[in-house]
């Protein structure tokens, strides 16, 4: 099967104006404009099947939004290329813009003051949908996405929560091939989060909808996504299974003990000091300690050794191996805390 959306050495670039330094830099920037390249994305490549679920993390400014933006066709690339179901996406042939659609959490379409139903029927001429399909469409969406009373209030009245599952509906009225989301849950609380979610896997369940995700929220990307992508400074480092991205970016296994007493620097120091005289255990860190428990990390090759010094040290009620939450590692590397693989 032919991948649905292909990026090949895509890379984009801006000049911003750039003032120098000195006592005169403003005047003589004033007269004599000058500009600096910034290089936003570098030379990303990757496919999607269709029907993918796929996570896109990155820092802040590490070039996510840039290539969505160039995939859905706001932006031309500087370099490189990009096919998204047959069509290169700044063409903008209505073809291709019938296939995608591009959902940002913090950009709205509906009209602010008009009820919602109002701008999903301009959305439906836009698109060429008879009235009995689009609205057969609307009522099968509002009713997943529990909006059916709420269509025909102003946009203004409705909830951040509600708002964002009325542009949802908007965005999948015309039902689209590609997905591509950018922070979709952004700003919405617990419980709006998790209907947006349930609704995502639902519609591409339904539906075989390939859909590209953006998201600061752990739980979209592990409730979603089994694959992610990972940019940072514009370059992509990682492309594959979200359990293999522990395995690259968190090469360790955690230790969590329960012992009989409060645990103090002390214990932590007597063990530290116990597993440290075998070489192989160079890497066995001490984590953190709260009342009786305390966790270590350690390298998977250096755990059997590890366990070995440690139990002859201290007796704990309970002991449990585990690997590293996802979701930490997630967020260490969408921090910049984990800009690249471990040496």
């Amino acid at each position: 099967m032919a991948p649905i959306i292909e990026a090949r050495g895509l890379s984009r670039s801006f000049k911003v104006p750039h003032k120098g330094e000195g006592d005169f830099a403003g005047l003589r920037h004033f007269f004599r404009r000058q500009y600096k390249e910034v290089v936003a994305v570098d030379g990303v490549g990757f496919s999607l099947e269709p029907g993918e679920r796929v996570g896109f993390l990155g820092g802040n400014g590490a070039g996510k939004t840039t290539t969505l933006k160039m995939l859905s066709g706001l932006l031309l690339p500087s370099a490189g290329e990009v096919v998204v179901d047959g069509h290169r996406p700044f063409d903008k042939t209505p073809a291709f813009l019938r296939t995608i659609s591009l959902v940002m959490g913090n950009k709205q379409q509906l009209m602010w003051d008009l009820p919602a139903r109002e701008s999903l029927r301009l959305q439906a001429s836009i698109f060429g949908l008879d009235d009995a399909v689009w609205r057969a469409r609307v009522d099968e969406l509002a009713a997943l996405l529990s909006l059916t009373t709420l269509l025909d209030q102003p946009v203004r009245k409705l909830s951040l929560g509600e708002r964002m599952k009325a542009e949802l509906l908007s965005a999948l009225l015309h039902r689209p091939r590609v997905l591509f989301l950018d922070e979709p849950t952004l700003g919405l609380d617990v419980n709006a989060q998790a209907a947006v979610r349930d609704f995502l896997k639902r519609y591409n369940e339904d539906t075989g909808a390939t859909i590209l995700l953006t998201s600061h929220y752990m739980a979209d990307i592990t409730a979603l996504c089994s694959r992610v992508l990972v940019i940072h400074a514009g370059r992509l480092l990682f492309d594959g299974d979200l359990k293999a991205l522990a395995a690259r970016f968190a090469p360790e296994k955690r230790i969590a003990l329960e012992l009989s007493d409060v645990v103090d620097d002390a214990v932590v120091q007597r063990v530290l000091r116990a597993v440290h005289e075998d070489e192989r255990c160079a890497a066995f860190r001490h984590l953190d300690s709260d009342g009786r428990l305390v966790r270590f990390a350690v390298p998977p090759a250096a755990l059997a050794p590890a366990l070995q010094k440690l139990l002859a040290v201290v007796t704990p009620h309970d002991l449990s191996v585990t690997e590293p939450p996802i979701e930490d590692v997630i967020g260490r590397v969408i921090t910049g805390e984990l800009g690249g693989p471990p040496a």
